[in-house]
Parts: structure tokens; C-alpha cells; sequence
């Protein structure tokens, strides 16, 4: 089933065209932003309901721009073409260019968006980030159509643990949101706070 991406933010996407320089065609990789996913971060978690979030960001895969063409491609084959990421944070009036990413969060996140591309059901792509484990997942809300920024994760809702994951957690096996969060939350009760 088709993934439902959502349109970033206008201020979001301009920032990250600046950065690449992509207006004139001149960038440093001559990347252009395909695909942009919101990140959000649990911020709270607890045993009596769903887990805090908050959008923390936009990403953006970056693709080459192999003949200068501008033309959007379809996502499955935009997936293969991934080379990096771009990341967007809250700025006052809208969003601002934070920095460059590579590694292997970015494969991670191509494989995991085609493996969601196989589910049954249509599902909004998402980051969801886990900070005090070091853990991102590709969360899939089951509101495919719901406002991008708002939300938390539904019992109904997928994820994909991104690789690397933390030891005991499977990265690349889609799971439902209500197996995956007592996991997190006896894992979340055993990191210790540290406190400054």
C-alpha cells in the first residue's frame, strides 16, 4: 500500500534548499530534498497511557540531481537514490536549516520505508526518536491523513526500529506500537537519569 508522505513545511523545505545551494543548480553533491519525514521525540512514558511526543524536526532524504532535472521522482524509485539527509529544526516563523546527516540511519531509513511500502494498510511515515536509548524508529500512524505535527503513537500504529537499534530490539521488524512501547518503557525505567 502506498505510503501517505506529507507536504513539510514551506519555511522547512526552503531552508534545506538554501543550504544545498539547489536554486542555481550549484550545490556542492548537486542533491535536491525528495522525501521529508517529521521527527518526533518521546518526551514522556509511562505504564498508565500512550507516550508523550512532540515534533522535534523535519528530514529530508536527499537525492542526486543526475541531468540537473528538478522533476519529482516516484517514490519507489526515489528510495534507491538516497545519499544523505538534511535536518530541519523550530525557528521563530517557521523552520531553519540544523545540519547535514549520513550514516547509517539513512540506509536504515530508505530499507525501512521500503518495507513499509509492503504492508496492507496505508500508513503516514514518521521518525520517531527515543532519545535515552539512542533508538530511532520509522513510525507509521495509522491516521494517514492526520496533521503531521500533532499525534502520538496509537496501539493501532506500526514501527520500524531503525538499525542500529539497542541490544534487544530487532531493527528492521515491523511491529505493532503496543508490543514494542512496554519494552521501551521497562527499558526507559532501567537507564539511569543522569542530572546536571
Amino acid at each position: 500500500m502506498p505510503l501517505r508522505f506529507s507536504p513539510a513545511p514551506a519555511t522547512a523545505r526552503q531552508s534545506v534548499l538554501t543550504a544545498l545551494n539547489c536554486g542555481s543548480g550549484t550545490g556542492p553533491a548537486r542533491l535536491r530534498p525528495e522525501l521529508a519525514l517529521p521527527v518526533h521525540e518521546i518526551t514522556g512514558m509511562s505504564r498508565q497511557g500512550p507516550p508523550r511526543t512532540s515534533i522535534t524536526g523535519w528530514r529530508f532524504l536527499l537525492g542526486p540531481t543526475a541531468d540537473g532535472s528538478r522533476e519529482v521522482q516516484p517514490v519507489t524509485t526515489v528510495f534507491p537514490a538516497m545519499v544523505s539527509a538534511a535536518e530541519t529544526t523550530p525557528a521563530p516563523g517557521g523552520w531553519a536549516f540544523a545540519h547535514f546527516r549520513g550514516g547509517p540511519y539513512v540506509s536504515a531509513t530508505v530499507r525501512a520505508l521500503a518495507q513499509a511500502e509492503t504492508l496492507p494498510l496505508p500508513y503516514q511515515p514518521r521518525l520517531l526518536s527515543v532519545p535515552e536509548l539512542y533508538m530511532v524508529t520509522l513510525w507509521l500512524h495509522s491516521a494517514a491523513d492526520a496533521d503531521p505535527a500533532a499525534g502520538f503513537p496509537d496501539a493501532a500504529d506500526m514501527v520500524i526500529p531503525l538499525a542500529p537499534a539497542p541490544p534487544g530490539i530487532a531493527s528492521h521488524q515491523p511491529q505493532r506500537v503496543d508490543t514494542l512501547l512496554p519494552l521501551l518503557t521497562h527499558r526507559l525505567g532501567s537507564v539511569p537519569m543522569v542530572h546536571t
